[in-house]
């Protein structure tokens, strides 16, 4: 390679960008200056553009369970995110980086995101359920946390130190080596190494693990560009840093402000390209917090709510200024039989689908519903197929992909709480 096409390949922040093209004047929240803060926009990166508000299917170990590639494509899926804890331990981030990176060693030619492990080290580690929020009245103090869990994580100021979850195996995550695995990866939307706290936390350590969360997001910029530098044969990748403190507004709005301004110790030219919001939050408070953490980090960088996916939530979110999601329910109920649909739940499993010769949802436009009846799906998880999982994935994945587009539509055509009240209505939500 000549000099010059060399410094025309290499990363660039440049090659990521974030544009907002609607926003959302009634039906969603407002900032205190005024601003709406919902919107639609397009995400830009190295593989391709991503329409926003978007849902982002969830292929942990570099696969959407149970799907092709190319079934996620045709459904309408603008993106993937893999974890970055699953792939290190198998099978291994250099394999990954040895085959072109993440997109081409799972055949998916658009953009992909990973997750820093950050969540998977804490949840899996401690043993902790996988889920976003927990039973307020289950506080208890970290003393007796440590008491009663097996804690296969353990945290301090450098990282994490954690046994596999697979065959018990230590291994050491720190910001940098989060950072090395990622660029390893080689997604295009990669997140800063962040702890993922509990409702289970006490304030105190809410507190001291936000600051700890942003002393590490300096040295994730630090390692950032280093690794941008260190990899010129590879697009640039966006680094998003993630927003934590619970359910505590001072600490949201804290941590948010703080990751908005901060720039890596050694990089000083290096900021976030955007944002994830994670941690702990019960259900009830989500359109607060969002708000809470939206009012505080910049306009022009996008905003990912990490773990999110029922309809309710996206509306919610989506109106106080979240731009795309990810979760692994939608895949991960269908496999178990609890599908989607325009009216409400289905267990497809139920016998009272075991004669019913229509499609599954009569108003969904998937492959399953097109081709499929709902007593043939029954018939399957009755029979143990795996071809059960195969058709109840590409209908919960529609579903909620096509839920978001048609939000994103209503944001445009400025019929965004009409969508919201008819949705939520026939789905029986508030």
């Amino acid at each position: 390679m000549t000099e010059a096409a060399a410094e025309r390949s290499a990363p660039s922040p440049a090659d990521f960008s974030f544009d907002i093209e609607h926003r959302l004047d009634e039906g969603g929240a407002q900032a205190g200056d005024g601003r709406p803060l919902g919107r639609a926009g397009v995400i830009r990166t190295p593989h391709g553009d991503i329409a926003t508000p978007a849902f982002i299917p969830v292929g942990t170990k570099a696969t959407v369970k149970a799907m092709l590639p190319e079934t996620v494509e045709e459904l309408g899926g603008q993106a993937v995110l893999a974890n970055a804890y699953h792939l290190f331990l198998q099978p291994g981030a250099d394999i990954v980086d040895e085959a072109g990176g993440l997109g081409r060693f799972m055949n998916w030619p658009g953009p992909t995101f990973t997750d820093s492990g950050g969540f998977q080290v804490m949840s899996l580690g401690v043993g902790f359920k996988k889920v976003i929020s927990m039973d307020e009245n289950a506080y208890q103090s970290d003393e007796v946390i440590a008491e009663n869990k097996e804690r296969l994580a353990h945290v301090d100021e450098d990282g994490v130190t954690f046994k596999s979850f697979i065959n018990g195996d230590r291994h050491r995550f720190t910001p940098e080596v989060s950072m090395r695995i990622q660029h390893q990866l080689g997604a295009d939307i990669i997140f800063a190494f962040d702890e993922c706290t509990t409702l289970l936390n006490t304030r105190p350590y809410q507190e001291d693990s936000v600051a700890r969360t942003e002393r590490w997001a300096v040295r994730c910029l630090d390692e950032h560009a280093r690794q941008t530098e260190a990899r010129p044969h590879r697009p640039y990748q966006a680094l998003f840093g993630v927003v934590q403190g619970a359910q505590y507004e001072d600490l949201r709005r804290r941590a948010a402000r703080g990751l908005a301004a901060l720039t890596g110790d050694e990089a000083q030219d290096q900021r976030f390209d955007g944002f994830g919001i994670g941690g702990a939050l019960e259900k009830t408070e989500l359109g607060t917090i969002v708000r809470w953490v939206s009012e505080e980090l910049p306009e022009d960088k996008p905003r990912h709510l990490l773990g999110i996916s029922e309809p309710e939530d996206l509306f919610v979110s989506i109106a106080a200024g979240v731009d795309t999601f990810d979760c692994v329910a939608p895949s991960r109920q269908a496999r178990g039989g609890s599908m989607y649909s325009s009216s409400g739940r289905i267990n497809a499993k139920a016998a009272a689908q075991r004669r019913r010769f229509e499609p599954l949802d009569p108003e969904c436009d998937c492959y399953t519903c097109a081709n499929y009846t709902a007593a043939y799906l029954h018939h399957l998880f009755k029979a143990k197929e795996m071809l059960a999982s195969t058709l109840a994935t590409i209908h919960n994945e529609r579903y909620i992909v096509r839920l978001v587009e048609r939000i994103r539509a209503s944001i445009v055509d400025g019929t965004f709480a009409e969508l919201r009240e008819e949705t939520l209505g026939r789905l029986g939500k508030p």
